[in-house]
């Protein structure tokens, strides 16, 4: 028997996924989406780079504290991205083929190295607060970063010597495990500094401030860390989710907004409040 309702359906859907394919495969919305990437990420690097100038304005004589250094490496990722979107057609042409892996991948490495800093700098403040020796917790930042990096490194080396599609494949799947690997950190760390903050009475000052900043910027990083591990998990494996290729703009657009764009617009808003300009006992220079 004909159900007028599931004739409907099937042709919204039929119009939907007309839709999908026309704008993937049009040249002009392609470069319309990708230089909307690239306006949105230039926006977040000048917000990075203009918070960077307003504490080293407020606190001069503090070096490279971990506070600069968050900001000033969110600038770089998100300049980086900028121009990458802008030239992504340029980027699609160049040869031999591992280049254009690198400069799609090694933004999303310098991510994971700037958020991976701020949980380095809670590790500090919860072991600080519960007086353990934090002396061991820097050497550690480094060396997974540097474990991470050398990866990295041997599988694009790996490609360069004889591009395995498996190779790509287990590429994918290693920053799948990073971003995871990312995720579990801020629940850890942001958990345990969030439950810490909590036991405080109710009266300290700014105990609720402080509290709801960890909570909001816990959630956001362990959300777009796990959505990017999920998402990198399927581009590894299904041709449709590839987002390498220029004729998947608007899974670019999703996909970046969700996992970087917004993200990182919100952690510095979140994280805007400048340090005070006497008496900072909080932020440690990097050494």
């Amino acid at each position: 028997m004909f159900d007028p309702s599931t004739a409907v359906v099937a042709l919204r859907l039929k119009d939907a996924t007309s839709w999908w394919d026309g704008v993937n495969e049009s040249p002009v919305w392609q470069d319309r989406i990708f230089h909307l990437l690239a306006a949105l990420y230039g926006i977040v690097a000048v917000v990075a780079l203009v918070q960077l100038v307003r504490i080293q304005l407020r606190v001069p004589d503090y070096g490279w504290t971990t506070q600069k250094v968050f900001h000033f490496l969110n600038f770089l990722v998100n300049g980086v991205r900028c121009l990458v979107f802008v030239f992504r057609r340029d980027v699609q042409k160049l040869n031999p083929e591992i280049i254009q892996h690198i400069v799609l991948d090694m933004p999303s490495l310098a991510f994971f190295t700037t958020y991976a800093l701020l949980v380095l700098f809670w590790a500090e403040i919860y072991y600080q607060a519960r007086a353990v020796s934090t002396d061991g917790l820097r050497p550690t930042f480094y060396t997974i970063n540097g474990v991470v990096y050398a990866i990295q490194i041997i599988l694009w080396l790996i490609l360069w010597w004889k591009p395995i599609p498996v190779l790509i494949i287990l590429s994918k799947m290693f920053f799948a495990g990073v971003s995871l690997f990312a995720a579990l950190g801020f629940l850890l760390y942001g958990g345990r500094l969030f439950l810490m903050l909590q036991r405080f009475p109710v009266e300290s000052k700014g105990r609720r401030k402080k509290l709801q900043e960890v909570g909001y910027v816990t959630t956001i990083c362990f959300s777009c860390f796990l959505i990017r591990c999920i998402m990198m998990c399927f581009n590894a494996f299904e041709a449709a989710a590839d987002l390498d290729v220029l004729d998947h703009p608007v899974l670019n657009f999703i996909y970046y907004l969700l996992v970087e764009i917004l993200p990182s617009s919100l952690v510095l808003f979140i994280l805007r409040k400048l340090p005070p300009k006497r008496g900072i006992t909080q932020y440690h220079p990097i050494r």
